[in-house]
């Protein structure tokens, strides 16, 4: 329970719905969706859309989506994967006979299809109950009209202020001067308002079509992106069997691949063998297990997780106990692992993530991103899309499941989460933070469940993660835990942000009530009515 004699956040406990996002103008809005009769899809959409707008950097139409669906709080949980591809023409052979051995984050060759905008018109299509065109709204009008700009926002935006300056098109869009906004300034995106307007029109063939897609597809080709029309108009989002394990008496739900939604699986498979509850939840013997145990779950990702429809992706194998019981067998509590090979790829941390349950208890988590800051920093002339570098996912590497091939998609890090108790959604939830996901769903869960916090407390309560062969821990990881971890082995540092932004909503069937939290290392908010 929250010391009231320090800083902190309450978690936000209503009775007819709730919504938890990373930005206060998204969470707003989500409630005035459903104060307004609209279900958790109408609100997550139109939240969404306003994210787009308002933190450019970290998610846009120009991005890939995913989302975790029940509805009624009960029954099958549905999945949707709204991943774009790779185009049709590019393959790994034209690539390597250009040199390329890896796709750069601001190179044409990461820019896949963007799958959001075709994930939002299915799912609103399927279950939702109100138009694109009255769901886009809000963000139309903070695009034309203006917004002001938030102090983490600015933050975000003034650090890859120097990637965007490389492309004349996202300079004139996202600069003025040369400069990022501050916080407290008023930023528009006329733009960007202009191509909303015409989705919320027209749907999915307004984006996806017409003069949209000829303004997009004619840039990417001018830079010498592989990307026609037909690669536009084939994009289809998919529905999708979520994959389970269970954990602490719940069944933890995730988005199979080629999202890395496994490795949480994997992880907390790992987990599941030691008492977590007897560790102390900020000591060195709690973060060393969760540390070692990531990376052996994320080398289990990086050798087989990839586009099922084109890899042979041993789902069953990796979730299977003896799996779990093989991976777990090389961790030492008094040492850290010297031999496994450290989590390749940026430190890629730009995401949304939101979750909303409404009246009925329609629970939907759901996230959108661009990938790295800003994407790949190239944007359409003149319809305001910022393209996302997600195909620097991809390996360049023929024989590898995830190497890069026509209409495939990659390795995909943005996962949303849900957790049933006999079979009935009890949270609702994400983290934000690229290769830290995995991580993060697993430290908030361990977080309720082995050490009794409350939503609000394990979302706040610090993070460390291991990348690149260094744990990098947040400033509220005690000194003394530092050396500690330092002494068994890990490279400590700390990292330039915190790690990725969480939001939760906890279902109380027993006493009827919504319990919503969000995290401070963001700008946004939970609120509930």
């Amino acid at each position: 329970m929250r010391d009231f004699h320090m800083p902190g956040r309450s978690v936000v406990h209503a009775t007819n719905g709730a919504a938890a996002t990373s930005h206060p103008f998204a969470t707003l809005t989500a409630l005035d969706v459903l104060r307004d009769g609209g279900n958790a899809v109408d609100a997550a959409i139109a939240a969404c859309a306003v994210h787009c707008v308002v933190e450019p950097m970290m998610t846009g139409i120009g991005g890939d989506c995913f989302a975790l669906l029940q509805k009624g709080g009960q029954g099958p949980v549905i999945g949707l994967n709204g991943s774009g591809r790779a185009p049709a023409g590019l393959t790994a052979e034209t690539l390597l006979e250009q040199g390329l051995e890896t796709i750069g984050l601001e190179s044409v060759h990461s820019i896949t299809v963007p799958g959001a905008v075709d994930a939002w018109c299915q799912i609103l299509a399927d279950h939702g109950t109100k138009g694109l065109d009255e769901l886009l709204r809000p963000a139309i009008r903070y695009a034309e009209e203006g917004f002001a700009v938030l102090p983490r926002t600015a933050a975000d935006w003034a650090r890859n202020a120097p990637r965007l300056m490389a492309d004349p098109n996202a300079t004139a869009l996202y600069l003025r001067d040369g400069q990022a906004p501050q916080a407290g300034d008023t930023w528009r995106s006329p733009e960007l308002g202009a191509t909303l307007t015409a989705i919320g029109e027209g749907g999915r063939e307004a984006f996806y079509g017409g003069e949209v897609a000829a303004d997009m597809v004619g840039y990417l080709s001018q830079l010498g992106g592989h990307h026609t029309l037909q690669d536009f108009a084939d994009s289809v989002s998919d529905y999708v069997e979520p994959i389970t394990s269970d954990y602490a008496g719940r069944e933890v739900v995730e988005i199979p691949p080629n999202g890395q939604g496994i490795a949480v699986l994997i992880l907390l498979n790992i987990l599941k063998g030691f008492d977590l509850s007897a560790m102390d939840p900020m000591g060195a013997d709690r973060l060393h297990l969760e540390t070692e145990a990531a990376r052996l779950a994320f080398a289990a990702r990086n050798s087989f997780v990839a586009d099922p429809a084109m890899a042979d992706v041993p789902v069953d194998h990796l979730l299977a106990d003896r799996f779990a019981d093989d991976l777990r067998a090389q961790i030492s509590m008094d040492r850290a692992m010297d031999a496994l090979p450290a989590i390749p790829g940026p430190e890629h941390r730009d995401t949304i993530y939101l979750t909303v349950v409404d009246r009925d208890l329609n629970c939907i988590s759901f996230i959108n991103s661009l990938f790295y800051g800003f994407g790949s920093c190239i944007a359409s002339p003149t319809t305001g899309v910022m393209f996302q570098n997600r195909g620097a996912g991809f390996r360049v590497e023929p024989g590898h499941p995830n190497c890069i091939a026509p209409g495939k998609r990659p390795l995909h890090t943005i996962i949303p989460g849900m957790a049933l108790r006999d079979g009935e959604c009890e949270v609702s939830f994400g983290v934000m933070g690229g290769a830290y996901q995995p991580v993060g769903h697993a430290h908030l869960l361990t977080n309720m469940w082995d050490y009794g916090m409350d939503v609000q407390e394990a979302i706040d309560c610090p993070r460390a993660f291991h990348l690149n062969g260094e744990l990098t821990v947040e400033r509220g990881v005690p000194d003394a835990v530092r050396r500690d971890l330092a002494a068994r082995g890990h490279n400590v540092l700390e990292p330039e942000i915190p790690w990725g932004g969480a939001q939760a909503i906890v279902i109380d069937r027993a006493r009827g009530t919504l319990a919503a939290g969000s995290d401070p290392r963001k700008d946004g908010c939970a609120l509930g009515y």
